[in-house]
């Protein structure tokens, strides 16, 4: 049955968006096609982030420069003050820092709001400043030469935390006087901040919390010392720039880390009993309301046990709340809530196959399940203790979306806040009053709502970006239901190319990733994509998630467990040859591209499946996983030791001498994410092999390639397909 309504479910988004598009073409026949110009031109960007005020009533956001307040009784938006003078004022003349390769998903504060609402903290090019918020004016806490890093207002309002260098300090924000909270750092004695694969594979954005009662700081200390060092450079100076990176490879060391607590007004640091960490890992802490317990939470090195673990601050004395453990690897959440009278809290976990939430007593005994069924909760957004409920998002209504709940704590039922098909993605006020939602489909571009705590909109905040719609010939975008050879149902996306014309045959490009915790087919908005512009092209452009990737439940990821790519590959071949089964694609002319996960996808289905790629394009390619990071790696495969064979399978670098199609090589030079190594290597072995490839290198680029560079290669890619495919 379920099986049906999945099916069913899709098949009328793919009727919706070719209807769409149809009688929007129809309205505007002026439209023109998409061109790689108009995939830049209408790129799409994420809005502001909300910074709430602690009553809800408004929120600030940073947009052009400027500071902005959003007063919801107002029902509008007014400028604040220029961010021009803050970063004019700040501290000059400092001698140019060493470089330091920060993780991009560290999540650092530039606006913060003091408790009562009526100033905001605010970061500027490495000094803080304290706006008063009616009036727009400011005063400069800080002016140093060193930046302060990673600001945290106290929770009574009296102080700011911030790191400077390696180190804490609190500064007092009525008199100025700052206090140093750590002494003993150095190049590899971290105190407060993260190490580079931290927040990479744990999603963890920061290395110290204030208690609530404003007394003291838990941080987190990070010995990187034993960690590999990777010797990034820049080349394009006369005089070449070593810029050395930690960087833990699977199976080599990672950080030896701990956690202490030390008082907000200094002193020694009381370091808490954790057990064994050297081969640990510290993914989560959490200071229980009441100042009188930290909850941390530790997962093994291969990470298929996760224990939370409550911790004294004065003692250090821990002891276990509980525990969950998986045959193969505990996924991390972001979602445990404590309640405001430390007694109770609220988890989530996937030990029924699927992520639900569950309602615990603060001594780990289970009061009782909130969620259930064959469906994920995505993202606990708000506890409600008041009314006594939580707002979630989950894919109850169908893998392909992601909608706003709300679940009683009483375990008596839920209910959908936001009912529009499609992807919502939301942020809710202090107390859970408000929430900002902006979603999308696949015919509709995202807009941005205020609605209340039971969805009825309130204002529209962002009017969708209908220029796309109105100038361009955007293709219907169809959602397709795929059969494996299991029976599953796999997703797919399809574009047909302009001026389609069944009978004749086409060209494909098949986009992929295929990796871990991503879904690249959804029912949200595209807009001018790259897709869009290759379609147009001439070529049939079809995408679709293979077993592992994540929205159907723990044991649909599991599937890559001690292997990489064979059963990706497996279902992306399953995905052509349905499409070929369709009866306009040409099976001697089907191409392949992918980024990071999707370039290793591309080099191994180049390397292992000739007979159904003609050409690929492997972009940021992991070649051999044992020059990727520890804690991803080594969740998915274990430790290279003790799965050898797993390793050398999933290893395209293994196998250069099966390459039989047209391949091209993309790589950053100083990728810090998947190591240009990789690349080099593959190339080494490609040429042992005799056999010839193409390669794009792209200086002073990381992981992603953005500005010229980004269009440069998006033509290379498009020069290199209209090459090996016409």
């Amino acid at each position: 049955m379920r099986g049906r309504a999945r099916h069913h479910t899709s098949m009328n988004l793919k009727i919706f968006a070719i209807l769409a598009a149809l009688l929007s073409s129809a309205a505007f026949p002026q439209k023109r096609p998409v061109t790689l110009d108009d995939v830049d031109k209408f790129a799409s960007r994420a809005a502001p982030a909300p910074v709430w005020a602690p009553d809800g009533s408004r929120y600030a956001f940073e947009s052009g420069g400027r500071v902005h307040l959003y007063e919801i009784s107002r029902r509008a938006a007014k400028e604040l003050a220029s961010l021009a003078p803050l970063q004019a004022a700040a501290a000059k003349g400092a001698p140019a820092a060493p470089f330091q390769w920060e993780n991009r998903r560290v999540r650092e504060a530039r606006l913060q709001w003091t408790p009562d609402g009526t100033r905001l903290v605010i970061l500027a090019s490495g000094d803080l400043f304290l706006m008063d918020v009616p009036s727009g004016q400011w005063r400069q806490l800080t002016a140093t030469a060193a930046a302060e890093r990673d600001p945290k207002v106290s929770p009574d309002g009296k102080s700011v935390a911030f790191r400077r260098g390696n180190e804490l300090y609190v500064l007092d924000i009525a008199s100025r006087k700052e206090i140093r909270l750590t002494h003993d750092a150095t190049d590899t004695l971290w105190n407060g901040r993260l190490d580079w694969v931290y927040p990479e594979e744990l999603d963890l954005g920061t290395a110290y919390w204030w208690s609530p009662d404003s007394k003291a700081l838990a941080y987190l200390q990070f010995d990187v010392s034993r960690q590999m060092i990777y010797p990034h450079g820049d080349l394009q100076p006369v005089a070449p720039v070593f810029e050395p990176q930690r960087y833990p490879k699977a199976g080599t060391p990672n950080a030896d880390v701990r956690l202490g607590v030390v008082a907000a007004s200094g002193g020694a640091t009381r370091w808490m009993d954790l057990g064994e960490t050297r081969d640990h890992l510290i993914g989560r802490v959490s200071w229980r309301p009441d100042s009188k317990a930290l909850l941390a939470q530790r997962l093994n090195r291969v990470q298929n046990r996760l224990d939370l673990i409550s911790a004294d601050p004065e003692s250090g004395a821990a002891k276990l709340v509980l525990r969950e453990s998986d045959p193969h690897w505990v996924n991390l959440s972001s979602d445990l809530r404590l309640f405001k009278d430390s007694r109770r809290f609220l988890w989530s976990s996937e030990r029924s196959g699927f992520r639900h939430l569950y309602l615990y007593a603060m001594d780990g005994k289970l009061e009782r399940q909130l969620t259930s069924g064959n469906w994920e909760v995505s993202e606990v957004v708000c506890l409600d203790e008041t009314g006594g409920g939580v707002y979630y998002t989950s894919t109850e209504a169908s893998p392909l979306e992601r909608r706003l709940y709300r679940a009683a704590l009483d375990g008596s039922g839920r209910r959908v806040i936001t009912p529009e098909a499609g992807l919502h993605r939301v942020s809710m006020s202090p107390g859970c009053g408000h929430v900002i939602d902006a979603y999308s489909s696949l015919s509709e571009p995202t807009r941005r709502v205020l609605r209340g705590p039971e969805g009825n909109t309130i204002a529209e905040l962002d009017p969708p970006d209908r220029r796309p719609v109105e100038e361009l010939d955007l293709l219907p975008v169809e959602i397709l239901p795929v059969k494996a050879q299991d029976g599953e149902t796999l997703y797919a996306r399809l574009i047909r190319p302009a001026h389609f014309d069944k009978s004749k045959k086409y060209p494909a490009i098949v986009m992929v990733y295929g990796g871990p915790h991503s879904q690249a087919v959804q029912n949200s908005w595209r807009g001018a994509s790259f897709e869009q512009a290759l379609a147009h092209r001439g070529f049939v452009v079809w995408q679709l998630d293979n077993r592992g990737s994540t929205g159907r439940g723990h044991a649909w990821e599991a599937k890559l467990f001690r292997r990489f790519g064979k059963q990706e590959l497996e279902d992306q071949q399953t995905g052509v040859q349905h499409l070929v089964g369709m009866g306009f694609v040409d099976p001697a002319r089907v191409g392949i591209h992918g980024w990071s996960y999707g370039g290793f996808m591309t080099l191994y289905a180049m390397l292992h499946a000739a007979d159904t790629f003609r050409a690929g394009v492997a972009g940021a390619p992991v070649t051999d996983w044992r020059n990727y990071d520890t804690i991803y790696t080594e969740r998915y495969l274990g430790l290279p030791s003790e799965n050898p064979e797993g390793y050398r399978e999933s290893s395209p670098v293994h196998f250069a001498a099966n390459l039989k199609g047209r391949l091209m090589l993309i790589h950053n030079y100083q990728d810090d994410n998947v190591l240009f190594q990789n690349t080099f290597q593959m190339m080494v072995e490609l040429q042992r092999a005799g056999k010839l490839f193409d390669l794009m290198i792209y200086p002073q680029k990381t992981h992603g390639v953005t500005g010229l560079a980004q269009r440069h290669m998006r033509e290379a890619i498009l020069a290199f397909f209209e090459r090996e495919l016409r």
